[in-house]
């Protein structure tokens, strides 16, 4: 296969952990004898000190014209002025509206190796394995914004299409692992919820009758994340409530670096992350965790390019690594001296070529 890749490494510790990422697919290249053109661009506050943007039109251009995005992070201190103009956060977020992407997917698996890393007791993390399917392009994030001297005020606004086509993307997934779909909303409360339930239980009953459906409140999910973890198969829910539950959910894995996650619209093409952010307090010291963005490539080769065997072998060899101890500094345990950012992309690497 021929494929090509857009790669964003943005700020902070985006350029380290990219350049593993970057790593494993050259090695998925060479063992299967795929073909990866990488077309480097920029984003972010990188983007915005070079060209005064957060996302300059030529960035999108090439996005476009990809069959893939690979994205490091966004933001940090130099650009952290709340009453800016111009924020890196809104690179990303017009890369995502650029290219029509609506579902994010973050899945979470547990490592036995990393039972130490999480908060949680062992035995509550045991099966441990979902997958949170959040709603990118509608709700309060994006919602009409007012504000004066007195109060402000963000308006959270879904329509039925936007609903249905999450809904039916979250359930397709859902159809090709457990058959579970809880969709988690704040119905008792609010208008868009009470229709996010209603659309959510008609596309269901019409299109997924062999998938079972149930319904959480967002409070409740957040409490049963923690209580009984291993309960979920694939949850979808809005906007913020996913922004929120999915952070959460990254405590169940040990860390924010293990996770990964894909943006995906009607077509093949898709925008890959950690979901971790730029992380500058440890920017250059060489520390930072690759694992998400890896696995984040694993989530590129199977949804943009059809390369199932490639996306499970890439998992594995992180399982691989992490087996054999090679642990960053944020899932070590205390008494281990934690794994270099390319000693970790080394171990990989080397159990994808075993």
């Amino acid at each position: 296969m021929r494929a090509a890749i857009t790669v964003l490494p943005g700020d902070g510790i985006g350029p380290e952990v990219v350049a593993q990422a970057t790593r494993v697919l050259a090695a998925v290249g060479e063992r299967w004898g795929h073909v990866f053109t990488l077309r480097e661009a920029l984003i972010g506050g990188a983007a915005i000190d070079q060209t005064g943007t957060a996302l300059p039109p030529e960035t999108l251009a090439v996005a476009r014209e990809t069959d893939a995005v690979l994205l490091g992070a966004v933001g940090g201190p130099k650009w952290d002025d709340p009453r800016a103009k111009v924020r890196p956060e809104q690179g990303l977020l017009a890369i995502r509206k650029g290219l029509g992407l609506f579902a994010n997917l973050r899945p979470v698996a547990v490592n036995g190796k990393l039972l130490h890393a999480s908060p949680l007791r062992p035995e509550r993390l045991a099966g441990v394995d979902l997958l949170v399917v959040r709603e990118l392009t509608g709700g309060i994030y994006f919602g009409d914004k007012l504000r004066d001297a007195d109060k402000a005020s963000d308006s959270c606004t879904y329509t039925v299409t936007e609903v249905e086509r999450i809904v039916r993307t979250a359930a397709r997934i859902a159809r090709g692992r457990r058959k579970k779909l809880c969709s988690v909303d704040k119905a008792n409360v609010l208008e868009t919820s009470r229709l996010w339930r209603e659309t959510t239980e008609r596309v269901m009953k019409q299109e997924f009758s062999d998938v079972a459906l149930s319904h959480m409140l967002v409070d409740a999910c957040a409490m049963q994340l923690i209580r009984k973890p291993a309960d979920f198969d694939v949850i979808v829910t809005e906007n913020m409530f996913g922004d929120i539950l999915t952070d959460e959910a990254s405590m169940l894995a040990g860390s924010m670096g293990m996770l990964p996650s894909a943006s995906l619209g009607e077509g093949k093409s898709g925008l890959y992350e950690p979901i971790h952010g730029s992380a500058p307090d440890i920017m250059g010291k060489g520390i930072a965790n690759p694992y998400a963005t890896i696995l984040s490539v694993a989530l590129l080769l199977r949804h943009s390019l059809g390369l199932e065997t490639e996306a499970a072998a890439v998992e594995r060899a992180v399982d691989a690594a992490v087996d054999r101890g090679v642990f960053p500094v944020d899932i070590a345990p205390s008494g281990v001296s934690p794994a270099s950012t390319g000693a970790a992309g080394d171990a990989v690497v080397a159990a994808l070529r075993q």
